[in-house]
């Protein structure tokens, strides 16, 4: 579980609700000081939030950038249901594209970036319509399910879900915690953010990375500019995998160094300027 600076949004940005055609998300929409160079639409990973690019915000706004960083569906401040069914990875990606028409940049332009989960329904967004977007941003993202030992994680967290309330599950993941991940002081915040998640789509989207197939070849054969970024270390996927799917991709590649899953928390100012530096240097669309 990814753990942000802070849960306030910098003066950069604002909090706001992002009307689409497939019903209400709650954004962070940080905008620069002079005229944006393109718009960032930002997807969070698997028990995360918009949160979690707080601290990319005023880095990459400073960079010319406006940065919109998403609660999907079912996840902290934006409403989903109680359907598993309704958090199946198609349905998903659907959103995406309505968040991008919403946002009312012109095609082509927009850059889609998705942190772990995020980046594997961004993936399946780009599959299903590229049009809107200038380049996709796999960030700690790999190309298939996730390793066996958070395969099983995932189930077990899933059949905690299906037996136990939120706060139950709260309480016994917060026992499980080992001394270094502690409460640091964010603890109330990480709750709130925990109970407010619909564990339908916690059940859904952990399926998903359980059983996600490798799409890399279809990702290849779309054109689209694509960034493959991590850090230095990460027990969700290898990181030689993240090497070789650049690869396959004839992606950039960068690292964070001193970073694990979540180089956006570990090390923003030096992911903030990997993410400027690609998308400073793709042509004009």
């Amino acid at each position: 579980m990814s753990r942000p600076p802070t849960f306030a949004p910098p003066p950069c940005a604002r909090a706001r609700v992002l009307a689409t055609e497939r019903g209400d998300f709650a954004v962070l929409d940080a905008v620069p000081r002079t005229p944006a160079r393109a718009t960032a639409l930002l997807l969070p990973g698997y028990t995360g939030s918009k949160e979690d690019f707080v601290a990319l915000l005023e880095p990459l706004t400073g960079a010319g950038y406006r940065v919109v960083a998403v609660d999907g569906r079912g996840q902290y401040e934006s409403k989903g249901t109680d359907r598993q069914e309704s958090y199946a990875q198609g349905e998903l990606a659907r959103d995406v594209l309505a968040q991008a028409a919403a946002l009312g940049e012109e095609p082509g332009s927009l850059h889609l970036l998705g942190h772990s989960l995020g980046g594997q329904i961004a993936r399946a967004a780009v599959l299903l319509d590229a049009t809107p977007f200038r380049s996709l941003t796999l960030m700690s993202s790999g190309p298939a399910e996730v390793v066996a030992a958070q395969r099983d994680k995932v189930k077990m967290l899933s059949d905690a879900l299906s037996v136990l309330s939120m706060d139950e599950v709260w309480q016994a993941m917060q026992a499980l915690d080992p001394p270094q991940d502690a409460d640091t002081g964010d603890g109330a915040d990480m709750r709130r953010r925990w109970l407010a998640h619909n564990p339908a789509q916690l059940i859904a989207t952990g399926a998903q990375l359980a059983a996600e197939p490798d799409r890399v070849d279809e990702l290849a054969s779309v054109g689209l500019p694509v960034h493959v970024l991590s850090g230095e270390r990460d027990d969700v996927w290898p990181v030689e995998l993240f090497d070789s799917m650049a690869r396959r991709l004839g992606a950039r590649r960068t690292t964070i160094a001193g970073a694990e899953h979540s180089p956006n928390t570990a090390r923003p100012q030096e992911t903030a300027e990997a993410l400027a530096a690609f998308w400073d240097g793709l042509p004009d669309a």
